[in-house]
């Protein structure tokens, strides 16, 4: 008797078993990367992730060196001093400047052509009445100017008749006059209202200046203070009695300032003035409070934050600046390095496309850029400018490749973007809250009803996480109103977003070789000029066409599909047909088969090349690669067994006629690799769903008595047949997506060929009736 293992023996196979399983998914998983490795567009990805990283960490490090703070928003977070520094005072020295300019003392310019005429009407005063008899001899406006009265004018002629005395007392008088201005009302209250100066400049006709307290100005139009002021000048120039009336009534008899003011020379004397201001250095010592949470920042707090971190940058030595700068380069880089990965593991639609891997790549990079470059610009909006470019990028990629891809690519760019922006939790969330909504509201979208709502439902659900997330981290009530703002300003740009996303779809579509919802709604019409073609020149591939779309359209759905999509490739799977459409059978109508007088490969020829003359008619139309990719790939590489078969009898049936022993150098057997489509093989479980109804909707045709059973039998044994043949390999089909599909078919079929009431003829009717 053979001897039972011990316990060590099975325990060694056991982990023996294990090792090998293990040893075989490690080759297994070497095996795949050496795939991707060797992929064309290997390259292509490993250097944009690179470059990617590259330009991700700048902007990450530029974005957090920079300030990000505005002047009038309320500060989340209190900011202290780094280190001790010195600095000017802005605002100290705009106070000290504007100090000097309110103590300089106002120029006035003399009205020279006034004091001339003043002092030569008084000089000649007493020669033009010396001759005067009586006062009503002297000229009316002489009596009037310096309001002469007998007594005036007995006094003035008494004076000596070589008149130096007089003169030489006028001269004094002007002398005094013109160091005692007369200004007109609006000068005088400016001079004695404004500024801090004690003293005015006078400016005289011979560019002498004088500086005399600006209390002694005199008001042109306050008679009684001016005619007070003229008599004590008359007094002191020597003017005693009548004499002295009748200058003051000369002086108060000219209406006109003698001083005006002058602009030009005060201006030169302030700006001369703030000029001289010293700048004073003020010393800040480390842990001064730059501004505290809840404050609103102040334009002199914005500056010392602005000094501050200019001044710590600079003496910040390297061993605290690289470590800090190294770690941000290896979060960008390990944040964009996922997003490389994520498109290797799971989006074969971008990983095979170099054109796909650029155009995904350089519209994260953009939109990194734009956040970060906003909320440096504008801090005050940072709320906004750093969700509504990843909402904007999470549609664009929904509609682009579906909500999966949109939600990897948007969560990795909203790390990117709360990296750069140093944002919190509750940032980050703002963003994934907008992608989570796009992506659930745009993840089909047939009519622009669908794009509007979409946005407007995603605007709606940014405002509302961003007014919970100020209310919960942003210091409140201070910040109540800005809030509020902040929440309607993001779902506002969040709106907008949608509507830039609407405006840019064919731009979306032609950059990323993809068809949205509202293209393959119209590329279904039947009036588009290729399905008018096809069903005027092979109406029966039409009519096949149709039906194989419902049949593929309800599949979809059954499994989770791109129905749309799917119904839209399986309209033109079939339009290379309308180039030859005798040779197939759906547009016969009676009479001879053309393949009778061919060959089996000529036949192949005609047949096969319908899947060629279809890629051309979508090539030469424009119908976007997703569609191309039904025509070229819903026979992906099955045989032709007709033909093959027809090729084969004919093969053998001359070798036996040939009586000879060398057969095969006289007829040559095919092998089935010469009878089969060219592919490629089905990529999507679109087109896997089309080749079965393609394949199951045309052999239904021959069935003889189409009952459900047989209709599920055909059905099963098809799609079994292209399973085990290996075309649905490169798809994402799993065995119970298959078998959802082979009921869904099978339903359909049924659906399509129900069994009919058999009406009696007219001769059965009457014997029936009688």
């Amino acid at each position: 008797m053979p001897k039972e293992p011990t316990r060590t023996t099975r325990t060694g196979a056991v982990i023996r078993s294990v090792r090998e399983h293990e040893e075989g998914t490690r080759r297994a998983v070497w095996e795949w990367m050496s795939s991707l490795a060797d992929s064309p567009t290997a390259a292509w990805g490993a250097g944009l992730t690179i470059a990617a990283a590259i330009v991700a960490s700048l902007l990450v490090i530029w974005t957090r060196e920079s300030p990000r703070v505005a002047v009038g928003r309320v500060m989340d977070e209190t900011r202290l001093v780094r280190s001790d520094f010195e600095r000017r005072d802005p605002a100290g020295e705009a106070e000290a400047r504007d100090a000097a300019r309110n103590r300089a003392p106002r120029v006035y310019a003399a009205n020279t052509e006034v004091l001339a005429e003043l002092q030569q009407s008084l000089e000649s005063l007493p020669a033009a009445v010396a001759s005067a008899t009586t006062l009503e001899r002297l000229d009316a406006s002489l009596r009037e100017r310096f309001a002469l009265t007998p007594e005036l004018l007995l006094a003035v002629q008494e004076v000596e008749k070589d008149g130096r005395v007089w003169k030489s007392t006028v001269s004094q008088f002007m002398g005094e006059l013109r160091q005692r201005p007369v200004l007109d009302e609006q000068a005088f209250q400016r001079a004695l209202a404004e500024g801090l100066h004690t003293e005015v400049v006078l400016v005289l006709g011979d560019g002498v200046e004088v500086r005399r307290p600006r209390t002694e100005v005199v008001n042109l139009v306050a008679d009684r203070e001016r005619r007070d002021a003229m008599r004590a000048l008359a007094r002191d120039a020597g003017f005693t009695g009548a004499l002295a009336q009748v200058v003051v009534n000369r002086v108060l008899a000219e209406h006109r300032p003698t001083f005006r003011f002058d602009e030009t020379r005060t201006a030169a004397a302030q700006a001369d003035a703030a000029a001289g201001v010293r700048p004073v250095p003020v010393r800040h010592a480390a842990g001064q409070v730059i501004f505290k949470r809840g404050d609103t920042l102040t334009a002199a707090q914005h500056d010392l934050f602005l000094t501050e971190m200019d001044e710590h940058a600079r003496v910040s030595s390297a061993d605290s600046v690289w470590p800090r700068r190294l770690g941000l380069l290896g979060a960008s880089s390990a944040i964009t390095g996922g997003a490389a990965l994520y498109v290797a593991l799971f989006v074969t639609r971008i990983r095979r496309s170099a054109g796909r891997m650029i155009s995904a790549c350089g519209i994260l990079v953009l939109t990194l850029a734009a956040a970060c470059v906003s909320g440096v610009v504008a801090p005050g909006l940072t709320g906004a400018t750093s969700s509504a470019p990843i909402v904007l990028t999470g549609m664009i990629f929904t509609i682009a490749y579906g909500p999966r891809v949109a939600l990897a690519f948007g969560t990795l760019l909203a790390m990117l973007v709360a990296l750069a922006l140093d944002q919190s939790l509750g940032s980050f969330c703002i963003s994934i809250a907008g992608l989570l909504t796009a992506a659930w509201r745009l993840a089909d979208v047939r009519d622009r009803r669908t794009m509007i709502t979409g946005a407007l439902g995603t605007g709606i659900a940014v405002a509302l996480a961003t007014m919970l997330t100020g209310v919960v981290e942003r210091p409140f009530p201070q910040a109540a109103r800005e809030i509020v703002t902040d929440a309607v300003i993001a779902g506002a740009s969040t709106l907008l977003s949608g509507g830039v996303t609407l405006f840019v779809l064919p731009l979306v579509e032609r950059l990323f070789d993809v068809a949205t919802g509202l293209t393959l709604i119209e590329l279904r019409d039947p009036k588009q000029p290729l399905l008018r073609e096809l069903q005027q020149r092979a109406p029966g591939t039409y009519n096949h066409s149709l039906n194989v779309a419902a049949i593929a359209e309800a599949a979809a759905d059954a499994i989770g599909a791109n129905s749309l999509l799917t119904y839209a490739g399986a309209l033109y799977h079939d339009i290379g047909k309308m180039n030859k459409p005798e040779y197939f059978v759906e547009n016969r109508s009676g009479g001879a088969n053309k393949h009778d007088r061919l060959s089996p490969a000529l036949s192949l020829l005609v047949i096969i090349g319908h899947v060629k003359d279809g890629v051309e008619l979508a090539s030469e139309f424009g119908l976007p690669r997703t569609l191309r990719h039904f025509i070229e790939a819903h026979h992906g590489t099955t045989l032709v067994e007709y033909f093959y078969h027809r090729a084969r009898a004919k093969a053998i049936a001359a070798v036996e006629d040939a009586e000879v022993d060398d057969a095969e150098s006289e007829a040559h057997v095919p092998d089935e690799v010469e009878y089969r489509y060219p592919g490629p093989r089905p990529q999507t479980p679109e087109v896997a769903i089309v080749m079965i109804a393609d394949a199951v909707e045309s052999a239904t045709r021959s069935l003889p008595d189409p009952t459900p059973a047989r209709i599920e039998s055909l059905v099963r044994e098809l799609a079994t047949k292209r399973l085990i043949d290996g075309q649905f390999d490169e798809c994402d089909l799993t065995l119970r997506d298959v078998n959802n599909i082979v009921e869904s078919v099978s339903r359909t079929m049924t659906s399509i060929y129900h069994g009919r009431i058999a009406y009696p003829t007219d001769r059965a009717a009457a014997g029936l009736r009688a």
